[in-house]
């Protein structure tokens, strides 16, 4: 392999940047990206359907939902770094082929144990996927597109949220749930193609090689976090598992910060943080996919349960937010360049703060206008706010840490929506609970009603009970008024911090676009 010197490399890059392919390339990225985005969700429709056909547990249905995003967030680490030593579009076409062949296992098996597996492969691609389709941004546009790049990115991945439970409900709804899973193959299949004609390829030569046990640290100590964070507001955050759990991947991650402070080209490169404009533009998207990850968790409960709509027409009536985040998408970049990413980061913010809590203000009489209301202004606010920071952490980034840096930064972004699901669905479960009127109930319906406001709608039916299907309403309200008041308080004090701390960047010559460490072989490199 030949390595092309400096000058070499800004040409390759820029005749990569003019050839036109590169918006059918990120039309391919965006098409994974809302398929792995969607597969987060898409499996909780069905999962009734297949705990009948399969004869699923509870808790073997909340594994064959969990076992995708807990095994996703906890490799998205070493995906990045496995990216800068191999090449990125490389393991992209890896990670597009091992979500293929998991999508098809899951098609195709018939017990629950396999499930999960396929669930878990999924995962492993998935964790290939979200951090390199941002890391070869930079490959395929300048600074000046790079921001409308990032937005169509970012809107892929958050559409694909919402889209779940639509493609899901329209799926079960004409074909068996094995079809959930094969609705993946032909969106990997483009992806897979794209990736081979269109993308260039990139690495960094002097990148570590890939540290087993660094590997191992990070992927348990990760995966007992987002696995502790999502059992704690069922089994309580006292619970002597949970404690344990928490100590356990709290010593995980330090022998893992240990290990990696010794090495001279760690995979957890600590000094990435150290760098204010990533460090903080990667906190500021973190907190902003708390906030949109409590919201999107305590929607879809209120709009199925309390305002009788079916999983189909729940995920159409979440819409809203993505068109006001599509809006935000396409004029995040003209707002950027004129008042800079600090002001966009915190104005957008404050939008999706007051639209947390104008949503707070919601009551038993209210419809559904007044929700797509405040769901239009969360994604114009969300969309003004993650773009601007998700382009200026990645742009902050040398481009021969491209891979690792995004896979740092989409790894605490994943966490950060694992607590805020956890957070703000242990608030609401309480307050529902204790508001809940279970007076006269036999015991057993009394613990099923406080369980979920879908299974107090469940016993009502079954006792012809209307008071309690009205308290049931009344509480959940009460108790996703409280959590999105939280997200909305969370949302400001986030805004004021991005308004002190954040810095608008200045004009540089020597951008990392020009870093002579990257290497792109005349071989591998596609137009």
């Amino acid at each position: 392999m030949v390595t092309p010197t400096q000058s070499e490399q800004s040409e390759q890059d820029e005749d990569a940047r003019r050839d036109p392919r590169r918006w059918w390339a990120l039309g391919a990225l965006v098409a994974s990206l809302l398929v792995i985005g969607f597969d987060m969700t898409i499996l909780n429709v069905a999962l009734p359907t297949m705990a009948r056909d399969l004869g699923a547990s509870t808790g073997q249905q909340q594994w064959m939902a969990d076992a995708y995003v807990v095994v996703f967030a906890s490799l998205m680490l070493p995906a990045g770094l496995l990216g800068d030593r191999f090449g990125r579009r490389r393991m992209l076409i890896v990670g597009l082929g091992i979500f293929l062949a998991g999508s098809l296992g899951g098609a195709l098996v018939h017990d629950v144990a396999p499930v999960i597996v396929a669930r878990g492969l999924m995962g492993v691609g998935g964790a290939l996927v979200m951090p390199l389709a941002l890391a070869v941004l930079p490959s395929l546009f300048g600074p000046d597109e790079r921001t409308k790049a990032v937005g169509a990115v970012s809107a892929a991945s958050a559409l694909g949220v919402p889209l779940g439970p639509i493609i899901g409900g329209f799926l079960l709804d004409h074909f068996w749930w094995g079809s959930v899973f094969l609705v993946n193959v032909p969106m990997a299949l483009i992806g897979i193609t794209a990736c081979v004609f269109l993308l260039p390829e990139t690495r960094d030569p002097a990148s570590p090689k890939v540290d087993a046990l660094s590997t191992a640290l990070t992927a348990a100590g990760l995966s007992i976090l987002i696995y502790a964070i999502i059992e704690a507001p069922h089994r309580g955050w006292g619970d002597p598992l949970i404690l344990a759990l928490f100590a356990l991947s709290a010593v995980l991650v330090t022998l893992l910060v240990l290990r990696e402070r010794r090495s001279p080209r760690p995979m957890l490169d600590l000094t990435l943080l150290a760098q204010r404009a990533f460090l903080l533009n990667t906190l500021a998207a973190t907190l902003v996919m708390f906030v949109l990850s409590g919201l999107l968790f305590v929607l879809p409960q209120y709009l199925q349960a309390v305002l009788g709509h079916d999983a189909l027409a729940t995920g159409v009536r979440m819409l809203p937010m993505m068109g006001g985040l599509l809006v935000a998408s396409r004029a995040a970049g003209p707002v950027v360049e004129k008042f800079g990413p600090r002001g966009v980061i915190s104005a957008g913010l404050v939008v999706l703060s007051f639209a947390a809590f104008l949503g707070s203000r919601t009551t038993v009489a209210d419809g559904y206008g007044f929700t797509a209301l405040w769901l239009s202004i969360a994604g114009l606010g969300f969309g003004f706010a993650v773009v601007p920071a998700m382009d200026a952490g990645i742009g902050a980034l040398p481009r021969d840490r491209a891979g690792s840096g995004a896979g740092l930064l989409m790894t605490v972004r994943q966490v950060g929506g694992a607590i805020g699901i956890a957070l703000l669905g242990s608030l609401l479960a309480s307050t529902y609970a204790d508001r809940l009127d279970t007076a006269g109930l036999p015991g057993a319906a009394a613990g099923t009603a406080s369980d979920s406001v879908v299974g107090a709608h469940v016993v009502a039916a079954q006792l012809g009970d209307r008071a309690l299907a009205a308290s049931a309403n009344s509480s959940y309200i009460h108790g996703m008024d409280l959590a999105l008041l939280v997200s909305g308080i969370a949302a400001l004090v986030t805004a004021l911090l991005a308004a002190a701390l954040l810095q608008n960047p200045e004009p540089a010559t020597n951008t990392p676009d020009t870093d002579p460490d990257m290497a792109v072989t005349p071989a591998d490199a596609r137009q």
